[in-house]
């Protein structure tokens, strides 16, 4: 029996041509409601630079504040995916979409610590589930062995939305005194609103699985339905793919605190970029956002063709801890050269968001593919609720460790350490399991000999 390796679908045309039609369909939606959720989860890192002084918020409060969304978030994870596999992705989403865009403008009206910290929890409460039930999404409508490039797609829309929202952010800062508002509130308001719009619209765009795709052809439908029932058949096994057993899997918890580490990173950098950019001279905010779009602008090109390469040779964890190796190393150059030259702070910072968010494709694969059915869903869950703790975590480590040295070197330190650390523990632990190397899938060998074309 030949394994079926990433070199090659060995889908077929008829295989092939599905496939393409999904991506056609389902990628652009998915990717734009990924675009509005990170942009209204990290804004707040733009609204600080003028906020803070405004409410009165130290680097403390900020960071903790940015974190608190996480709590919200973390709580509320695993109940909410089970909402949307009771309930279908299409409406459990727009349910997600609608009440996290209301959150997300609410934060227009924060005047104070306490009604910064409320609310931001409140926005992570209603986005809770949202990662989680796309990612669930992707496993009903692509083979584990396309999936990595998939996600690269997905997670592009990470350092595409920081890119493209910081120049915006940095703009409608400038919009003090409008309407007797500050700039900030106006950042709140007009990027909350699209989330709002997309809830309302998700309903009539989104298909639930793959049988109810009437945009696709019956022999087209009838191939996708029965290759990934076919692949789900091949890696269950009796008792383990209920529900509750995806929250008891061992594999679950491992992901959960390897995820933990790299969020760190995320997190840690993506809510304190414009204020490191800000310390590098004096700028005005427009300037500070389009000098933030530079990192983030290259790494959306290195999550493109480092995906592409996972999918390829099938090595998920070897390019999961390679891509924090290479994070962790530019947050530690950066975090040396930030006193001595801003320009190479800046190649830093660069290479820190390539490795940062050329991991979490690679990394995310791993238990998407390591769990089925409803275990996917309640797995891939808490493996998002335990593992975003670290985006509490780490904002607020890195405001509590600028506010006692006066220097943001300290923070960037922190986070390069927790991502070597997670890259050395996920290549360890995940190197010679099938989720972390293709080649020793037994799914992948069953889709290969399976011929599913002929399944009705």
């Amino acid at each position: 029996m030949t394994l079926l390796t990433p070199k090659s679908s060995g889908l077929g045309e008829l295989g092939d041509r599905t496939l393409r039609k999904v991506r056609r369909r389902v990628m652009p939606l998915i990717v734009l409601l990924y675009f509005v959720a990170y942009l209204d989860r990290n804004n707040v890192g733009f609204a600080k630079l003028t906020m803070s002084e405004d409410i009165g918020l130290n680097a403390a409060a900020y960071g903790l504040g940015a974190g608190i969304f996480f709590l919200g978030y973390a709580l509320l994870e695993v109940p909410s995916n089970a909402g949307m596999y009771r309930f279908g992705a299409r409406k459990w989403l727009a349910r997600i979409l609608i009440t996290w865009g209301l959150f997300a403008t609410a934060m227009c009206l924060v005047n104070g610590e306490s009604t910064y910290f409320i609310v931001r929890f409140l926005l992570g409460a209603a986005e809770a589930g949202f990662f989680p039930a796309i990612l669930f999404y992707l496993t009903l409508w692509f083979p584990a062995a396309q999936r990595v490039t998939v996600l690269g797609i997905f997670i592009l829309a990470q350092p595409v939305s920081n890119a493209l929202g910081a120049p915006v952010s940095g703009l409608l800062l400038q919009m003090d005194g409008v309407m007797g508002l500050q700039g900030w509130q106006w950042l709140y308001i007009i990027e909350g609103i699209p989330a709002i719009l997309l809830g309302l619209l998700t309903p009539i765009l989104m298909t639930d699985r793959p049988r109810d795709a009437k945009w696709l052809e019956t022999d087209e439908r009838n191939w996708l339905a029965a290759t990934m029932d076919a692949e789900l058949a091949a890696k269950s096994q009796s008792g383990k793919h209920s529900f509750l057993a995806g929250l008891k899997d061992k594999r679950t918890l491992v992901y959960s605190a390897l995820y933990f580490g790299l969020v760190c990173g995320i997190y840690g950098l993506g809510l304190w970029m414009p204020t490191i950019v800000a310390a590098l001279g004096k700028f005005s905010t427009a300037e500070i956002g389009f000098i933030v779009f530079i990192p983030y602008a290259v790494a959306a090109v290195f999550v493109y063709f480092w995906s592409k390469r996972a999918d390829r040779t099938g090595k998920r964890a070897w390019h999961a801890a390679v891509s924090m190796v290479l994070a962790g190393a530019g947050l530690l150059a950066a975090g040396y050269l930030l006193p001595v030259n801003p320009v190479l702070a800046m190649i830093g910072l660069t290479v820190s968001a390539m490795g940062i968010y050329g991991a979490i494709a690679p990394f995310l694969s791993m238990p998407s593919a390591a769990l089925t059915g409803a275990a996917a869903a309640s797995g891939l869950a808490l493996v998002n609720s335990l593992g975003n703790l670290g985006g509490f975590i780490s904002p607020y480590a890195v405001g509590l460790l600028k506010d006692a040295t006066g220097s943001n070197q300290s923070g960037l330190l922190f986070l390069s350490l927790c991502l070597c650390l997670t890259a050395a523990a996920t290549y360890l632990y995940a190197r010679k399991r099938p989720e972390g190397d293709a080649a020793l899938d037994p799914a992948v060998a069953a889709a290969a000999a399976a011929d599913p074309a002929k399944v009705s």
